[in-house]
């Protein structure tokens, strides 16, 4: 049985930063993409990033490009979000997902696996 499991959300200021993890059992990441997704109340689940099974190529939203990095160690089959320089927008729950391919990486619809999330919350 797959689970995803996230942690490392919470409650930051504007400014700060926070690392997301997602850790899995039952199985080895080093053979798929992940995602990050996210969604805030009232909207829709949106893509926050994503890294391919090697960790070599990475995509990211427009709206974290530079702010946020994706990276993974596929010893610890574990894959981290760095979030700095967080703004009140950031606020949402925040997903980790697995896919086989990278093709449609961006696209919530081809990720087969999910975690229960973890809230993060920026305050102004």
């Amino acid at each position: 049985q797959v689970q995803l499991v996230e942690s490392g959300g919470g409650l930051a200021q504007a400014g700060a930063s926070l690392r997301l993890s997602c850790s899995a059992s039952g199985r080895a990441l080093s053979s798929y993409v992940v995602g990050w997704f996210r969604q805030a109340p009232g909207k829709e689940r949106e893509f926050v990033a994503g890294i391919s099974s090697s960790g070599i190529v990475t995509g990211y939203a427009d709206s974290v490009k530079g702010r946020f990095t994706i990276s993974r160690d596929n010893a610890k089959n574990t894959v981290y979000l760095q979030m700095n320089s967080l703004k009140p927008e950031d606020t949402a729950v925040y997903y980790c997902a697995t896919k086989f391919s990278w093709a449609g990486y961006y696209s919530d619809t081809k990720y087969d696996y999910w975690g229960q999330g973890t809230q993060v919350t920026v305050s102004s």
